[in-house]
């Protein structure tokens, strides 16, 4: 086997053939397409209620125990967990981590050209990319304040440490006097975090559980691009939660039901223009089975997003009972 053929994979297509003409009126006016237009409406407006029920950035109050659920400080998007890490350390891994995306988004694109943007998984792999390349960014701002400021962080630290914390846990309103809030480019920075968290589960979940199957089936040859780009990405974003102090409050589950119902109005934009194949053979309008496809996937953000919320609560538990002086637990909330 040649290198080009271990990078490229298989000669055999795993696209299918030309699905029943997508352009003519007959294909979108039927019950199917209402059924399924009808889970994409609920989606988008479930998703509109939780954003615009709890996306709050009003500040909270000095005596005001509980913190809005989407609040964010600056000092969040650049400093590790464990104040014992230098967020350097953060800063690292964010740089390699998004060249090394950035050059396989590159090399995929040189071998299958612009049509492998049709893909769900190369929508969510591009955009674990932009949150590294932005995640880097901050980190190099929050680290110039770090070398700054010097001690002073340290200092800050200790002097939270003296106020004490609420029953909870969680930080009370003197604590909050001494921290200041994220600026417009975090809030997006932390928002994509979350989109992802949960993109990445689904999209490696239905590739390796759904998509591989049928492919083996098939007698199709994986190749390196197609293996590391379902699994990569899950790795360094994963690698990335267990260093960062993100916060993870359930409703932006919101968020990642928005773009994969973007994903899938482009698609069916698109195939309402073109006559193509589908990217996905369950995406298919033709199929009496659609509905229930469409259903199915619809639910299944609901654990895959619940997977994540999982990680950050594990990851919470072993590193407070681990490390309870350097931990920053004060930084994590799922609620």
């Amino acid at each position: 086997m040649s290198f080009f053929t271990f990078i490229t994979g298989s000669t055999k297509s795993w696209q299918p053939g030309l699905p029943v003409n997508t352009t003519t009126a007959s294909y979108w006016l039927n019950w199917r397409i209402l059924l399924c237009s009808l889970w994409i409406l609920m989606s988008m407006v479930f998703a509109s209620i939780l954003i615009s029920k709890h996306e709050c950035r009003k500040k909270p109050e000095e005596n005001q125990e509980e913190e809005p659920a989407g609040v964010l400080y600056e000092d969040e998007v650049w400093k590790p967990c464990l104040r014992s890490i230098h967020p350097c350390w953060l800063l690292a891994f964010r740089v390699f981590s998004f060249i090394l995306l950035l050059l396989m988004l590159i090399l995929n694109v040189a071998v299958d050209n612009g049509t492998i943007f049709l893909f769900y998984t190369q929508w969510t792999f591009t955009l674990v990319t932009l949150y590294f390349g932005l995640g880097s960014l901050l980190s190099i701002r929050g680290c110039l304040q770090y070398k700054n400021r010097g001690d002073s962080d340290e200092h800050s630290d200790t002097e939270l440490g003296s106020l004490g914390r609420s029953s909870t846990g969680r930080q009370t309103g003197k604590e909050r006097r001494f921290r200041k809030k994220a600026g417009c480019l975090a809030y997006v920075f932390q928002i994509i975090y979350q989109m992802n968290a949960g993109a990445v589960i689904l999209t490696d979940t239905v590739f390796w559980f759904i998509i591989v199957p049928f492919l083996v089936i098939k007698d199709y040859r994986f190749n390196f691009l197609l293996i590391n780009m379902h699994s990569i990405n899950a790795v360094l974003l994963l690698g990335d939660t267990a260093l960062n102090c993100l916060r993870f409050p359930w409703f932006r589950i919101g968020y990642f039901f928005l773009w994969t119902c973007v994903y899938v109005v482009f698609q069916w934009i698109l195939h309402a223009c073109e006559w193509i194949w589908w990217p996905y053979p369950f995406l298919d309008l033709s199929s009496s089975y659609a509905p229930l496809w469409y259903s199915t996937v619809a639910l299944m953000h609901i654990p895959c997003y619940g997977i994540f919320v999982l990680i950050i609560k594990g990851k919470h538990s072993v590193l407070s009972k681990w490390f309870p002086q350097s931990y920053r637990n004060a930084h994590t909330n799922t609620s």
